[in-house]
């Protein structure tokens, strides 16, 4: 899992880099390139990502939390100050969409991040 001598950074700090996109093992080098794919190893000490695969949790987090922000707010703007049908359709699916695509990333960082700490295989032979 991890080359070399140093210790293994605990599950929180290496989720946390991964949250952050940095690399779970040392923290300096970028765990996504482009927009959500992995690297295939770390430019700073050399860990291998290639492999891992988060398939479908990154997605059904972002939903998850993206729908827990959008609806209660929705609900309370429409309760309270009842605007217009057209404000609706103007707020919420921008919202939803900005949300969405800057909480996609760093859920797909974090699972990485706890596949990787927790010496998952990364594929499907196991």
């Amino acid at each position: 899992m991890i080359a070399g001598t140093e210790a293994a950074p605990s599950k929180f700090l290496a989720s946390f880099r991964g949250l952050i996109g940095c690399c779970p093992n040392c923290g300096r080098g970028r765990l996504l390139r482009n927009f959500l794919k992995p690297v295939d190893h770390c430019s700073a000490c050399g860990e291998a990502y290639g492999h891992l695969r988060a398939d479908d949790a990154p997605p059904w987090m972002t939903i998850l939390i993206v729908g827990h922000i959008v609806i209660p707010a929705l609900l309370f703007v429409e309760q309270t100050y009842e605007p217009p049908t057209w404000l609706h359709l103007a707020i919420w699916p921008a919202l939803t969409l900005l949300l969405t695509l800057v909480l996609l990333p760093r859920c797909k960082g974090l699972v990485l991040g706890l596949l990787w700490c927790t010496g998952a295989p990364g594929s499907e032979r196991g």
